[in-house]
């Protein structure tokens, strides 16, 4: 069964969520943020609060990384977050236990 983009989504963004913290899916903090910005831009579209202050470090870069994507409709963020978790995925060398996800996604 293919799966629709939105369930694709809601797969690639719960698999993400719930990998544990000593698994073989350790992403960057700048990957993190790539995830976050096609995460956000998908649900909410494009930004629409203030820039944090010149102390929230952790804000302002989720803020610029949110910001970066403006214009990209919902559906392209969704694709993009998706093809971002197959990229890793495919990087990781022992794939057992992500066939199907990957399958999933891929189909």
């Amino acid at each position: 069964m293919t799966l629709t983009l939105d369930e694709k989504f809601e797969k690639a963004y719960k698999f993400v969520q719930n990998q544990p913290k000593e698994g073989p899916f350790q992403p960057s903090q700048d990957r993190k943020l790539e995830y976050y910005k096609y995460y956000k831009q998908a649900t909410e579209g494009d930004v629409s609060t203030a820039r944090p202050g010149m102390f929230d470090f952790v804000g302002k870069a989720k803020w610029d990384a949110h910001k970066s994507v403006e214009g990209v409709s919902k559906e392209e963020a969704k694709k993009k977050y998706i093809e971002l978790l197959l990229a890793d995925l495919e990087q990781i060398a022992d794939k057992s236990g992500l066939e199907q996800v990957i399958a999933d996604l891929k189909a």
